[in-house]
């Protein structure tokens, strides 16, 4: 299909797997994979629904339901959720980074979004620098979409931006103040620090994920 990611576009995966293979072959998305290792390996064990997000050169979600990927008419697309522009003083490019949409989280907070409106690598920006704050806030508001939707019991939050300095600590603050007490649930009033988590395989979870789906459709 279509995808921002420059010559990729209309591309056959599969085709060549399978011809140099000779077994069945698909594929998912590599967040669908995560949230599927996670949720058999990882921090998201014995919960569901679950929902994993990676914030890195792109930013994508995928959801567990009942043990499996979440797909519809094709697969959740997290990371394009809506969001209102960042008022953000100091940017030096204050669009919106996504070439399909103007206001959207991939758009706004993953890396190559945040070193076109920064100016800088986000690896490079210090603990206090405004684009965390940035970054936080606007996360919360996809997050706080995705609580409302789908009430996942589990939020894991990774990839590179994720490991920024206070980002995790941020979010998790921004979107207790966004929710403005409107869901009552202990594990959102009294235990975010379990609920909106990092992975626990680490940067396995993709692979370990893949595996699984392998797995499942063999099964």
């Amino acid at each position: 299909t279509s995808t921002p990611k420059p010559g990729w576009q209309r591309t056959d995966i599969v085709g060549p797997l399978r011809a140099r293979f000779d077994v069945p072959v698909g594929f998912d998305t590599d967040v669908n994979a995560s949230a599927l290792g996670e949720s058999l390996w990882g921090a998201g064990q014995g919960v569901d629904p679950l929902v994993y997000l990676t914030i890195g050169t792109g930013v994508g979600g995928g959801a567990i339901i009942h043990g499996r990927p979440l797909h519809g008419l094709l697969h959740p697309e997290m990371g394009h959720l809506q969001v209102p522009a960042p008022n953000t003083a100091r940017t030096v490019d204050s669009r919106c980074q996504c070439p399909f949409h103007d206001s959207c989280l991939e758009g706004y907070i993953s890396g190559p979004a945040i070193a076109a409106r920064w100016g800088a690598q986000a690896e490079t920006l210090p603990a206090g620098h405004p684009a965390w704050a940035e970054v936080a806030e606007t996360l919360a508001r996809g997050l706080v979409s995705i609580i409302t939707t789908l009430a996942p019991r589990r939020i894991i939050l990774g990839g590179g931006v994720m490991e920024g300095p206070g980002v995790l600590e941020a979010v998790r603050a921004a979107v207790l103040r966004q929710l403005n007490g409107y869901l009552q649930v202990p594990a959102l009033t009294d235990d975010m620090d379990h609920y909106l988590v990092p992975p626990g395989l680490g940067q396995r979870s993709g692979v370990l994920g893949a595996i699984a789906l392998g797995r499942q459709t063999l099964s």
